[in-house]
C-alpha cells in the first residue's frame, strides 16, 4: 500500500539526477514518509536509509505497471526524468524519456489510486511552440492535465544550478552567463532566473504537503516561496 501507519510511500523517478537526488534526501529524512521507492535503470549510489528501495526498470509498460500496483495506493509520486538531444541523439529517445515515461507514471498513478502526482518540465512549456524541447515538454503538460489524479503539480523552472555528475560545457555557459543577468531578469523575465536544483526539490516536497487538490504550475517565483528560499 502507498499509506500505512507508519506513514506514506513516496516514488521517484529520476532519483539519480540533479532534482531527483535532492528530493531523495529530502524525503528519506522526511518522518512523513515510510518508504521511499526509487526507479532506477541501474543500481545507483543513492544516500543509504533502511527506508530506501531501489527498484530497476527498463520503463516497459509491464515493470512499471507492477511497481505502481504495488505501491502505488495513496502514494505521492514525483517524476524528475529529463534528458538532453545530446545524451540521446535522436528526437525519438528524447521524446521517450521526457514524454512517454512521465505520461506513463502519470496514468498509472492515477489509475492505482496515488495520492499526488508532482512533475518537472521547464519554463517556456508550450505544445504549439517551434522549438521541439519546449513542444514536448508542453504536450506532456496537457495531457498530465487530462489525468484524474487528487493533485497535480507541475514544476516549470528555468536553467537548473548543482552538482552534477557529467560536465555538460553548453550549461556551464549558461550558468556562468544566467548569473551575470540574473539581477537583470525581473517582471515577467523573472521566471527565467537560473534555480538551485535543490530549491526545486523543496518546493515539490512542499507542494505535496501545502499545495491542496487540483492542478497547479509553479515557476521560479512560486518555487522559491514554497521552498522557503524566496
Amino acid at each position: 500500500m502507498g499509506e500505512s501507519e507508519k506513514g506514506k510511500t513516496a516514488l521517484i523517478a529520476g532519483a539519480t539526477g540533479l532534482v531527483g537526488g535532492e528530493l531523495v534526501k529530502l524525503l528519506l529524512a522526511d518522518e512523513a514518509y515510510a518508504e521511499v521507492v526509487a526507479l532506477v535503470r541501474k543500481p545507483a549510489a543513492l544516500p543509504a536509509g533502511g527506508k530506501l528501495t531501489q527498484v530497476v526498470t527498463d520503463w516497459s509498460d509491464e515493470q512499471v505497471t507492477e511497481v505502481m500496483r504495488g505501491k502505488g495506493r495513496g502514494a505521492d509520486v514525483f517524476c524528475a526524468l529529463g534528458t538532453t538531444m545530446k545524451q540521446t541523439g535522436t528526437k525519438e529517445r528524447f521524446r521517450k524519456v521526457d514524454f512517454d515515461y512521465p505520461l506513463l507514471l502519470g496514468r498509472l498513478a492515477e489509475r492505482y489510486g496515488a495520492s499526488a502526482y508532482v512533475s518537472v518540465t521547464a519554463v517556456g512549456s508550450d505544445p504549439r511552440s517551434v522549438f521541439f524541447y519546449s513542444r514536448v515538454k508542453g504536450e506532456l503538460e496537457t495531457e498530465l492535465q487530462r489525468l484524474s489524479i487528487p493533485a497535480l503539480h507541475i514544476f516549470r523552472p528555468s536553467l537548473l544550478l548543482g552538482n552534477r555528475s557529467e560536465v555538460r560545457p553548453g550549461e556551464r555557459l549558461g550558468e556562468r552567463l544566467s548569473g551575470l543577468f540574473a539581477s537583470a531578469m525581473i517582471g515577467s523575465w523573472r521566471k527565467y532566473r537560473p534555480i538551485q536544483a535543490e530549491t526545486v526539490a523543496r518546493g515539490m516536497a512542499a507542494a505535496v504537503k501545502h499545495g491542496g487538490v487540483g492542478a497547479a504550475k509553479y515557476e521560479y517565483e512560486q518555487i522559491t516561496a514554497l521552498s522557503g528560499r524566496g
